[in-house]
């Protein structure tokens, strides 16, 4: 399971996080607190929790099962 919630942490901090203008930015386009943005791009041991899932790809116009597909999970 630790392996899943790293996969899908990584992917979020390397493809988005790290694309966007700011992690202020991000939170705010997403609609998450900054502090769970820099937890998704720092902290090794962070564990992404469904609700935060859901609101990001709420925002980025984005189903659940698309999102996994990305993925590759």
């Amino acid at each position: 399971m630790i392996e899943v919630n790293r996969k899908i942490v990584d992917f979020i901090a390397n493809e988005w996080v790290s694309k966007a203008k700011s992690q202020r930015s991000f939170a705010l386009d997403h609609g998450i607190d900054e502090k769970t943005v820099r937890s998704i791009k720092n902290d090794e041991t962070y564990k992404i929790s469904l609700e935060t899932i859901i609101k990001i790809c709420e925002a980025r116009n984005l189903k659940l099962s698309e999102f996994f597909k990305i993925i590759e999970l």
